[in-house]
């Protein structure tokens, strides 16, 4: 295949100081939950994003000294040589591929919890941590600035030795020490540093110019910058004093990483955003600076991207979640394959990895995190280990992904479907308010599975054992998914919640295909994750008087990892669901429920005719069991294997049944050398005992 014409503009090469581009696909800083934990699985998860055409990949925050500690979150640090020889892995994986090596120096002052280095804080003033965490920084005193000046210095002379070649300063979000300089709110400062703004860049401009200076001869020097905090007055906003930042430092970095504060509105959930949703607030930026600028949009489609540089608002198009679900999106833009972009869902589980101290993972890119540890590549999969032919039971996430990757490696495959739609839970989830971006998890996969000969689609088919066993296939993949429990047992719950087996308690299946419901309704949630909140948003946005009770402290507590809890409780009361925390369900009758405090158990009466529980779901799991329960039955009829996956095995997150499917295709015929641990580990080198 040949690339579209349309997109030449996108492969323009762009001069960065002293290094160039070969592209204008720019990875921008991201965290992965690897950091100086998994330095080897850091490495090569930023490896394949050099290999798939991105020509700048660049680190996540690393922490320039031990007073800016993000413990337990593993960030990337420069510390001390070590840190050198781990930036030094990255950097030597992403040359391999003809790619720029970035790395975000950052010292996060109030963002910072030192909780492993107990060191103080620092921060332009006295104030309160912006973490949680319960304490306080410090107020920077003129020793203090010229040590921070020290510290950044000396991490961008590691950077060099590491052989970097785009050495950040770190001015975005809000978790950064920068930043809060030039915030007014979180500047008190009466000394050259504080009072008017250009006092308040004033240590921004130091770092910047002590940077050039240190390693500007070598790297490319890059700023990162918040324009816009979407605070109105009580920020800093791009028609204010982002824009006059812009102007006072336009010619001083060798290029700009413009974006918008705080993490959380950067990395919008598609629920709440939508593509190139930062254009409105960083176009300007172009307007008063010389230098090359790139920005950030959960850019997934190239003609997107090319009316980005057309029209001036970049020159080179960032990416955080966009390459992680398709490390290899450069690149099939090149080579004209450009229906094979697997494109990203904007659902946040990348985001989550963080917040959980784990390296991430991705609900369309099922390898991402496994790229070191186990191996996997996210285009390339080893042919197929014999001739056998596999069943796959059910196309929802798992199925799916089971039958494209069997698919691709060269198997015989059969999908049956009980039903007509494919796509399992992901096709009625995605006709949920704010998740219609989830149905790219079927599509994509569906798309794929088209173009191969070797795997047919059998829909309506409800399969018993009886059709299984007389298929004439050798191996058998059961991935029929789970329905969520009526009974009420959940995290809270073990045991059965009274009146739960009542005409009038209904499930998300039932309000997504429209059953029967009526109001006032009661949305009983002790999952904690996505799925309350937007069953009640539908049932209010259907014209029912909803109310959420929750055993959390807030609406969809879990979502706080995926950065959009405040929105969904946001968009709950603004459409008008009343929101009851901490309460559990005690029972349920004709018109009423009983709910009752979490901690005093306090029992108050609620008005429901209907109820919808979010509680757990339950492995629709009885004809796997029935066929892997009768193992004489399997050989008379040439079974080799029965596996159950997905939902089917444990009920999860989607990434979790998209992972497992993909895990049981790479494993068909080719199993772990170590069943008991089916991956590598990456070991820390033991200094001599003492």
């Amino acid at each position: 295949m040949t690339r579209d014409a349309r997109y030449d503009i996108l492969f323009e090469p762009v001069t960065i100081g002293p290094v160039t581009a070969k592209n204008r696909f720019y990875q921008v800083p991201h965290c992965c939950g690897m950091g100086f934990n998994w330095p080897q699985t850091h490495a090569k998860m930023r490896e394949v994003k050099a290999e798939g055409g991105w020509a700048v990949v660049c680190t996540e925050e690393c922490m320039i000294h031990p007073t800016s500690d993000y413990s337990p979150e593993p960030q990337a640090r420069l510390w001390d040589a070590y840190d050198v020889k781990c930036l030094a892995l990255m950097n030597d994986a992403v040359h391999r591929h003809g790619a720029l090596a970035g790395v975000e120096l950052a010292h996060n002052g109030v963002g910072t919890q030192n909780l492993w280095t107990r060191m103080k804080p620092l921060g332009p003033s006295n104030r309160a941590g912006v973490i949680g965490v319960p304490t306080q920084t410090r107020a920077m005193d003129k020793a203090d600035i010229r040590e921070m000046r020290r510290w950044h210095r000396n991490a961008a002379l590691r950077a060099k030795e590491a052989d970097t070649d785009i050495v950040y300063v770190y001015a975005g979000h809000d978790s950064t020490v920068l930043m809060h300089f030039m915030q007014a709110r979180r500047n008190h400062r009466t000394d050259e540093y504080g009072g008017s703004l250009e006092n308040r860049v004033r240590l921004t401009r130091e770092i910047l110019e002590d940077t050039k200076e240190a390693v500007g001869d070598r790297c490319g020097i890059a700023i990162r910058l918040a324009v816009d905090e979407l605070l109105g007055d009580d920020g800093i906003t791009s028609d204010g004093e982002g824009r006059e930042i812009v102007e006072m430092l336009a010619e001083l970095p060798d290029l700009w990483d413009v974006n918008v504060a705080d993490w959380a509105n950067d990395s919008v959930t598609s629920r709440f955003g939508e593509e190139g949703i930062q254009e409105s607030h960083i176009a300007f930026v172009k307007s008063v600076t010389t230098k090359p600028v790139v920005g950030v949009g959960w850019f997934t489609s190239p003609d997107t991207m090319v009316s980005q540089i057309k029209r001036g608002v970049v020159d080179m198009i960032g990416a955080a979640r966009p390459s992680i679900a398709d490390p290899f999106l450069p690149k099939k833009i090149e080579e004209g394959r450009v229906e094979e972009i697997r494109e990203c869902i904007g659902c946040n589980i990348c985001v989550s990895g963080q917040h959980t101290s784990t390296p991430m993972r991705c609900t369309q890119n099922p390898t991402m995190g496994d790229e070191w540890s186990r191996g996997w590549h996210p285009e390339t999969i080893a042919a197929k280990g014999s001739d056998d032919g596999i069943l796959v039971v059910g196309a929802g996430p798992a199925g799916l992904e089971a039958a494209r990757a069997l698919g691709q490696r060269g198997y015989r495959v059969a999908l049956a479907e009980a039903t007509t739609e494919l796509g399992g839970r992901v096709t009625w989830e995605s006709s949920l308010p704010g998740l219609s971006a989830w149905a790219r998890v079927r599509d994509w996969r569906v798309g794929r599975i088209q173009d191969m000969a070797n795997v047919e689609v059998y829909r309506d088919s409800h399969l018993t054992p009886e059709n299984v066993l007389e298929f004439g296939f050798e191996h058998v993949l059961v991935a029929t998914g789970a329905a969520w429990r009526k009974d009420g047992v959940g995290i809270t719950n073990a045991a059965t919640i009274p009146g739960a087996d009542g005409d009038n308690v209904f499930t998300p299946e039932d309000v997504a295909a429209g059953t029967g419901i009526t109001g006032p309704v009661i949305v009983f949630d002790d999952d904690n994750f996505y799925m309350g909140g937007v069953v009640a948003e539908k049932l209010r946005n259907d014209g029912h008087d909803v109310t959420l009770v929750t055993t959390g402290t807030c609406a969809s507590a879990w979502t706080e990892n995926t950065l959009e809890q405040h929105r969904i409780q946001e968009r709950l009361l603004e459409c008008g669901v009343e929101i009851v925390v901490s309460h559990n369900l005690k029972a349920i009758g004709d018109g009423d429920v009983d709910g009752a405090c979490v901690y005093s158990e306090r029992v108050r009466a609620l008005k429901a005719r209907s109820v919808v529980m979010v509680t757990s779901r339950q492995p629709n799991d009885s004809l796997y069991r029935v066929l892997a329960d009768d193992n004489d039955k399997l050989e008379a009829a040439g079974i080799k294997s029965v596996q159950a996956i997905g939902d089917c095995a444990v009920p999860s997150i989607i990434a979790v049944a998209v992972h497992d499917g993909h895990r049981a295709a790479r494993e068909m015929d080719s199993p772990p050398a170590d069943p008991d641990l089916p991956f590598r580990r990456e070991y820390i080198a033991l200094a001599d005992a003492v």
